[in-house]
């Protein structure tokens, strides 16, 4: 094995290390901060060079030893994709963490549990095997539950923390119970092997286990309906809602990904995938819109993008669903460590008067003409590149239905012409930029993951009922501030600020609001 290859097996150690020195001093040390900001960097270098290697000498495998061969780690090109993402994303985090936190009474502790949990997701990102991904999967879990109690005496910190902890150890139970099916059936001849797509199809052994799997990436996604602790963590630090939210929550992304073979054999685990997924962004975006708080909209964000990132693999556009945790990743790191300053700055936006509200006729024009550019940009991609999938067309749509609200926004009769110009350029542009990263992806990725499967009757009436479902709610969106002072909007909007009351039954499942007992 080269050396190079051999410094991103080592990636996880420096933080580690680091973890570990701030466990045994236990003390408050501003110079473990510092400490801690190098280990990521470190790590972040060790990353590159384990790129550097794969470039040079191809993917190479890791096991700790003929007692644990179980335990098997790879570098291979998505594996070394996300080991770059987590390992940039917590370096930037622990560095932004060490001033965050100057002043605050235990702040340099909270480098320990911030930079384990960091140790345990590049593991996770490296993992070849289901019982490594167990184990980080584990190890991810005890760190983010103690980042969530770094407030111990606040009500609503234990409260996120407990229901965080039974979310996240359900979906382990599920993710274990999946591991001993699959290794006591014929698919699971080694438990090491995964990637590999199973012969001659699945046993009722591993239609369970894959079940078993998508429950497990659903509850770690904060899927409906529960998604209540993801929109509670906002009593912690913001740095630990910045690495939750781009570099832990989309974990059950990776699941899926990497057992993307195994999935993609069960039509009913996609279908679900697509279900769930579906109904997931929908119900994000809408309570998001209604939240006032710039971090809990963030938060619902968070569901809606997960919720479609989970559509995506249900389509088997797997190259798409791991561009979309890349990008994701990037955006919500950026959003919630720069969401303070973003405040001052619509505070100190000088407002030029009402917003153009749309009528129905230009709320039909836009859609119209925002499906008009995008299928004439994806036949000219068509005759250029050759064609898509109907499952790929038919998601970039569901894209471009959303691009079509703001080109309403500039068809709308108070609307200047340069807002009118601007709107339309951005659907052209979200079309472009759709079909090039898709082919990017491909590219990158296309060959590693499995291929697009054919789309059967089951498959169309799922993509049918996907593409109405969001156009009915682009076209309400839309069209919602000509009744949005009816009293049944304004109740419907109160309704949905509180996410249909669904967080209820969380609560209820951990004894209520004061389940997580004193400090």
């Amino acid at each position: 094995m080269a050396p190079l290859i051999e410094a991103g097996f080592l990636a996880p150690l420096p933080p580690l290390l680091v973890a570990a020195l701030g466990a045994i001093l236990r003390r408050d040390d501003q110079g473990l901060g510092r400490l801690a900001e190098y280990s990521a960097l470190v790590a972040l270098g060790l990353t590159v060079l384990g790129l550097a290697g794969l470039l040079l000498g191809g993917p190479a495998t890791f096991t700790p030893g003929p007692m644990l061969a179980a335990l098997s780690f790879r570098i291979e090109p998505i594996g070394v994709t996300l080991q770059l993402l987590v390992a940039f994303i917590g370096w930037i985090v622990v560095r932004y963490a060490r001033t965050y936190l100057v002043g605050v009474e235990g702040g340099s502790r909270f480098h320990t549990p911030l930079l384990a949990t960091l140790s345990a997701v590049l593991v996770l990102t490296a993992s070849a095997s289901l019982p490594a991904l167990v184990l980080a999967f584990v190890a991810i879990g005890i760190g983010l539950r103690q980042l969530l109690l770094f407030f111990p005496e606040r009500p609503a910190a234990r409260r996120a923390a407990a229901k965080f902890a039974m979310v996240w150890g359900a979906a382990d139970s599920a993710l274990v119970l999946a591991t001993v099916l699959l290794m006591a059936s014929t698919e699971g001849g080694h438990p090491g092997g995964l990637g590999t797509a199973p012969q001659g199809g699945l046993s009722a052994l591993g239609q369970a286990a894959v079940a078993l799997i998508v429950l497990a990436a659903v509850l770690k996604t904060a899927a409906f309906p529960l998604h209540g602790w993801v929109t509670e963590v906002m009593e912690a630090p913001t740095p630990v809602s910045a690495f939750l939210h781009a570099g832990i929550i989309n974990s059950g992304g990776v699941l899926l990904i990497k057992l993307s073979p195994m999935v993609s054999a069960s039509p009913g685990a996609m279908a679900a995938l697509v279900m769930i997924g579906g109904l997931t962004a929908l119900f994000g975006a809408a309570v998001m819109l209604t939240q006032s708080a710039v971090k809990t909209a963030l938060a619902w964000s968070t569901v809606a993008q997960m919720g479609f990132m989970l559509l995506q693999c249900g389509l088997g556009l797997w190259p798409l669903a791991l561009l979309h945790i890349v990008a994701h990743s990037f955006y919500k790191a950026h959003a919630f460590l720069s969401s303070g300053s973003a405040v001052l700055a619509v505070a100190a936006t000088r407002r030029p008067g009402p917003v153009a509200v749309p009528g129905p006729w230009a709320v039909g024009r836009a859609f119209v003409l925002a499906l008009g550019l995008y299928a004439t940009v994806a036949l000219v991609f068509a005759l250029l590149l050759g064609a898509k999938s109907a499952r790929a067309l038919a998601l970039g749509a569901i894209l471009v239905l959303g691009v079509a609200y703001l080109v309403a926004q500039g068809l709308a009769d108070a609307a200047p012409r340069a807002l009118t110009r601007r709107t339309v350029l951005a659907s052209l542009g979200a079309t472009l930029l759709y079909f090039g990263f898709h082919r990017l992806a491909d590219w990158l990725w296309g060959g590693l993951l499995p291929e697009v499967p054919q789309a059967g009757p089951l498959e169309w009436a799922l993509i049918v009922l996907a593409l109405l479902s969001f156009a009915v709610v682009a076209v309400v969106q839309a069209m919602f501030p000509l009744w949005a002072h009816h009293p049944v909007a304004a109740g419907l909007r109160v309704h949905l600020a509180n996410g249909l009351y669904l967080n209820a039954i969380l609560d209820r499942l951990i004894g209520g609001f004061g389940a997580a007992g004193k400090p």
